[in-house]
């Protein structure tokens, strides 16, 4: 038998069950609450023991491991350039003789470094004598003998030219510019200049001028930079690269380059434990704008956190090169023991330590002890689904007497 449902009820059943009780929409909430709180703790248990990457003396050797303290500075855009080292046109000398005559001596050679004033080439005239008048040939600059076309006992003429000495104490750096990017630069733009084949470290050099037209092939305009070079250890021709600034921002968080490690969708870094010593945890980042030296960090990073630049790329590697544990770490530290995962033991947890040292056997219950914080999140959440339940049955309850 089939009965109608009864119209003095419908109307109610139909209106929503947490309109009716606002002490169930509080428990609810609570219990939503605490939902969220416990799956966040399970997601973090584990987690700093994971990104913990701990060595002992010999790897942070092995290693070579460096850091550097993290600090907001003024941030340059950079632009990147290549160029050549080229001689500075009036520091150029060319050596000729006046008479015409036959080399009886020549004092320097290609590469001889030479003083002003220096005889470089004895010269015999053709003019009749006993013996012939000669003529010496003296440089006019300090500099390098870069070239020499005379030999001894060669036969010599005014318009010939006998040796080429450049004084490259400073060279200019070329930079090739893109056209579109030359009025972002000025005369007094400062750059950095790496030449490959002397250093790796950077030179400052301020932009002189511009050159006097553009390469129409490559579409570039010469940019002229002065670079001292007292050591001589620069020669024209040598490659030169340029990281030239186009603007500047203050008070910008930045690592080096070197820091960055990762996928270049998920970038990390590895930052020095501030309590463990040889401690390295991971950190992942936000970046932002980079330059030859630096990468602007969003987030991720604090000032003040000291992060590992020179053996950062074979961190990634290292976690499982030693047997130092987090827990085995901290214990030195701080004289008191841990948890696995690196937090602090709860009374429970000491007292069920202390239970499994004198029952050995008794491993099942140190192994629950070790989550006891999360059982007692477990009966709190159990607890409120009580509450819950007896709130909808009363509710119901309430609506049927209806």
């Amino acid at each position: 038998m089939r009965f109608a449902p009864s119209t003095r009820l419908e109307p109610v059943l139909n209106q929503p069950l947490v309109n009716k009780s606002p002490t169930f929409l509080i428990v609810m909430k609570l219990f939503i609450l605490l939902l969220l709180f416990t799956a966040r703790l399970f997601a973090q248990e584990g987690e700093r023991a994971s990104n913990t990457i701990l060595l002992d003396e010999q790897g942070v050797e092995n290693l070579r491991i460096e850091t550097v303290v993290a600090e907001e500075q003024d941030f340059e855009t950079t632009l990147f350039a290549i160029g050549r080292i080229e001689e500075i046109p009036n520091r150029h000398s060319v050596l000729s003789s006046r008479i015409s005559g036959r080399v009886i001596s020549v004092n320097a050679f290609i590469g001889d470094t030479v003083k002003a004033g220096q005889i470089l080439i004895n010269v015999e005239s053709r003019q009749p004598g006993n013996p012939p008048p000669t003529i010496s040939i003296t440089t006019p600059r300090s500099g390098i003998v870069m070239e020499s076309h005379v030999k001894e006992g060669e036969p010599v003429s005014p318009e010939e030219e006998l040796m080429d000495v450049i004084d490259l104490s400073k060279v200019w750096a070329i930079a090739k510019i893109p056209e579109n990017a030359a009025a972002t630069l000025q005369p007094g733009s400062s750059a950095r200049v790496t030449i490959p084949a002397v250093s790796r470290d950077p030179i400052f050099a301020t932009l002189l001028r511009f050159g006097v037209q553009a390469d129409r092939n490559a579409g570039t305009v010469d940019a002229i930079f002065e670079i001292d070079n007292s050591k001589l250890s620069y020669r024209p021709g040598m490659r030169a690269e340029f990281a030239v600034a186009t603007s500047s921002r203050s008070d910008v968080l930045a690592v080096p380059r070197a820091a960055i490690q990762g996928d270049p969708s998920k970038r990390i870094v590895y930052i020095k434990d501030f309590e463990l010593e040889n401690a390295f945890v991971k950190s992942p980042v936000v970046l932002g704008v980079e330059n030859d030296q630096y990468v602007e960090v969003i987030s991720g990073v604090f000032p003040g956190d000291e992060v590992v630049t020179t053996g950062s790329y074979f961190l990634g590697y290292a976690t499982d090169s030693t047997k130092l544990s987090l827990k085995e770490a901290l214990d030195a530290a701080h004289g008191h023991e841990h948890n696995e995962d690196g937090s602090e033991m709860t009374p429970e947890q000491k007292k069920s330590k202390s239970t499994l040292s004198d029952h050995p056997d008794s491993s099942d219950h140190h192994h629950h002890g070790s989550h006891t914080p999360y059982l007692i999140l477990s009966g709190v959440l159990a607890f409120l689904l009580l509450i819950a339940a007896q709130q909808i049955w009363t509710l119901r309850k309430r609506l049927h007497s209806q």
